[in-house]
């Protein structure tokens, strides 16, 4: 009996050992569901923040609309799936998104959606009536998927909506449909916009309802003066379609913009005299203050000056209320792992609206200012040397933001009073170390807390504040969680290194499962390095690093100056004018230091990135060839002077006033240099960075002889994942192209 006993131990034991070393497969990451974690769909605050509604599917799968009450997370099916099935069908509408009407008595059902540049903001619209018990269709004179950020006016009579760059209202009750623009085409473009704006500004929305709903204030862009970029198809026909794209190149004027208000019952539209030159500056802000007042954010075409204005209808007067200047440039909105305000740029009101919270870092810090309304005044909320991450909300008296003071990798909610005069407050709990965000609710009692860290994947769920109580496990993703144990795990870990220039980099480090430091290894860098992404973050190190881990690889993020990392604002603007030099050179000085390191195999180092870290591993490769000696560019700028203008010259200036700059930047300069193996990947359907990076790239190591591999992914756009298998290709190449390199 013992002697079974031990069989059946050992049995046991070595199962629980085979279980636990088992490995992850391309297949598995990018052609399953295996690995594929839960996420929380969106929510709506409704009664001030006493209760939101989100989308969840009934028995049948069909989504609906489910009330969950805050304080104790109790249910109730707010709108049931059998409510949103129009005459004529027996299937329910899949909802994308929606919104409630001012006095929740309607919801808004965003359907049927198609692709805009990088969102889906085209699609059907539908409005669920909880008075009537009715289900009706906005715009269902235009053709299937054609309607534009459709919303409730506050009087809850009329919803607007975008058609072919053309701005109209329809009345609830009569479908009476009331056209106020009519010169609406490709090139005159009111109430959304061009492809730089929605790139670069995150602006998508492009019209607002006045609060008494009688006036609609509006964006009109000319884009008929901006340069067409074409893309060719050659693979849907017989003969290539070129693929048109308005896209403003660095160094060419971007479209002229200006905003109007139109009477919503006369249709009179006033423009707004904004001073300067409408072509010479970007409008990205526009919203309501009250009924008779707007707020108008301007930025010269430099972007190193912001003002804002207030208009007001009654008197068609302009006033200028606030100035922000920096010898770099200012941001709009700015780049952060914990934000979620990208898009609008909206100023945040408060104090009954008498006044709005601009986020600047003037002072060598990145803070909070609350600035009157009426005078432009402005109180600092966030005094200190710390930089604020982003900010999520206010209450009555307290604003709710993001920062992380003592470690610039992790992300912790703080609340500060708005009066300016009170004590910082840290309000998540040190059991969740990490990166957290967060929804606030309006009344700021309840939020939904976002948590992960490198070991864990993204949990979510429901609390109560200021006290940061769990009401609820939204989403636990125990499942993941599960398949995550059955796993070989690597082991990730933080650093700094200093440079020899002094320069102190943060860096995250993921080592394969009983890693031995008396052997060597060899280095993959995931490298980014631009001014819209940080990298060494205590966020989940996500599949594929865990992949290269355990095929043998040390994984190595590191983050330059110029990156939005928290350490002050000297830190993350001195790549100003020096995007591809300072950013390089720091990547590749603190890659020296690591190399220093024991278990570092100096033969075997290689760099790989993406977009702007495409850009990076050119730079590298071609700067450093002593260091990395094979790289892998994915959808990089080869030539700065090839990207759009908002981007580019937002951090490199004019190219009229210093193009040296964009040449001294651009790895296609330094292409002489390449000693090592070098892949080039990109997409010829990239509207972002086009594939005329790529060939001019060759074209330049053609003429220097120098030998590189190439794979070119035929109508893919920038983040190369149409089409059936491709992820998995993309994912495969780029493995066995390192495994091939590295052995």
């Amino acid at each position: 009996m013992k002697k079974i006993n031990w069989l059946l131990y050992f049995f046991l034991t070595v199962c629980t050992i085979a279980q636990a070393q088992e490995k992850l497969t391309l297949d598995a990451i990018y052609n399953s569901s295996e690995y594929r974690g839960d996420y929380q769909r969106p929510i709506s605050w409704i009664s001030g923040g006493d209760a939101f509604v989100t989308i969840e599917k009934n028995d049948e799968g069909e989504d609906q609309l489910i009330k969950y009450i805050s304080k104790n997370n109790k249910k109730e099916v707010f709108v049931a799936a059998e409510a949103l099935t129009s005459t004529g069908t027996s299937k329910a509408l899949s909802i994308e998104d929606f919104t409630l009407s001012e006095d929740e008595s309607k919801v808004l059902i965003f359907t049927n959606s198609s692709r805009v540049w990088r969102s889906n903001t085209k699609g059907d619209y539908w409005v669920y009536d909880f008075d009537a018990q009715k289900l009706q269709q906005i715009g269902k004179k235009f053709p299937s998927s054609s309607l534009m950020f459709a919303k409730f006016s506050n009087d809850n009579k009329y919803v607007a909506y975008v058609h072919d760059f053309n701005i109209y209202k329809e009345d609830f009750n009569t479908g009476e449909i009331t056209q106020f623009t009519t010169d609406g085409t490709k090139d005159i473009i009111n109430g959304t916009f061009d492809w730089v704006y929605e790139e670069e500004f995150g602006m998508r929305d492009g019209f607002s309802w006045s609060p008494d709903a009688k006036h609609i204030a509006f964006w009109q862009l000319d884009a008929s003066k901006i340069g067409t970029f074409y893309m060719i198809n050659n693979t849907d026909s017989i003969y290539s379609k070129p693929i048109p794209v308005q896209y403003p190149k660095v160094g060419q004027d971007p479209s002229s913009a200006k905003v109007a208000v139109v009477n919503t019952s006369s249709k009179k539209i006033d423009w707004i005299a904004i001073p300067g030159d409408s072509v010479q500056h970007y409008l990205p802000g526009m919203q309501w203050v009250n009924n008779d007042l707007l707020l108008i954010q301007q930025i010269n075409r430099k972007q190193n000056q912001l003002n804002i204005y207030t208009y007001r209808p009654s008197t068609n007067s302009v006033k200028k209320i606030y100035t922000e200047t920096e010898d770099t440039w200012v941001d709009i909105g700015y780049p952060d792992v914990s934000s979620n305000q990208w898009g609008g740029n909206t100023l945040l009101l408060t104090d009954n609206n008498t006044a709005f919270l601009r986020m600047t870092e003037t002072d060598g810090w990145r803070h909070v200012y609350k600035v009157d309304v009426k005078t432009g005044e402005k109180v600092v909320l966030t005094p200190g040397e710390y930089d604020v991450a982003s900010f999520y909300g206010v209450s009555n008296k307290e604003l709710f933001f993001s920062a992380s003071p003592d470690n610039p990798t992790q992300r912790y909610l703080y609340s500060v009073p708005l009066s300016g005069k009170g004590t910082l407050k840290r309000l998540t709990p040190e059991l969740f170390s990490g990166i957290n965000t967060y929804n606030i609710a309006p009344n700021g009692k309840y939020a939904i807390h976002n948590h992960t860290d490198v070991n864990t994947p993204r949990t979510t769920r429901l609390i109560s504040l200021p006290n940061h109580n769990t009401i609820i496990t939204l989403v636990s993703n125990e499942r993941l969680k599960q398949k995550l144990g059955n796993l070989e795990m690597p082991v990730t870990e933080f650093f700094t290194v200093t440079t020899s220039e002094g320069i102190e980099i943060d860096g995250r480090i993921t080592k394969p499962a009983n890693f031995d430091a008396s052997k060597k290894y060899p280095v993959v860098f995931n490298v980014y390095g631009e001014p819209w992404g940080q990298v060494a973050t205590d966020s989940w190190i996500g599949l594929y690093d865990m992949f290269l881990a355990q095929q043998g690889f040390v994984v190595i993020k590191m983050d330059n100056r110029g990156t939005p990392s928290l350490k002050g604002s000297n830190w993350r603007k001195s790549i100003y004018r020096k995007v591809g030099v300072v950013n390089t050179k720091d990547q590749a000085l603190a890659a020296k230091e690591v190399l220093k390191w024991n278990f570092v195999d100096t033969g075997r180092i290689s760099v790989w990135g993406w977009s702007g870290g495409g850009s990076m591993t050119l730079n590298l490769m071609f700067r450093y060839p002593e260091v990395y000696k094979t790289g892998i560019a994915v959808a990089a700028v080869a030539n700065q002077l090839f990207y759009d203008n908002v981007y580019q010259e937002r951090y490199m200036g004019l190219p009229q006033e210093n193009k040296e700059d964009f040449i001294e930047g651009s790895p296609v300069t330094y292409a002489k240099n390449l000693e090592g193996n070098l892949l080039v990947v990109h997409g010829t359907g990239d509207d972002n960075v086009h594939y005329q990076n790529t060939e001019y790239l060759i074209n330049e190591l053609i003429r220097q002889n120098k030998q590189f591999d190439l794979m070119v992914y035929p109508n893919r756009s920038h983040g190369i994942y149409e089409g059936q298998n491709t992820s998995r290709h993309l994912y495969t190449l780029i493995t066995n192209y390192l495994l091939e390199h590295n052995k």
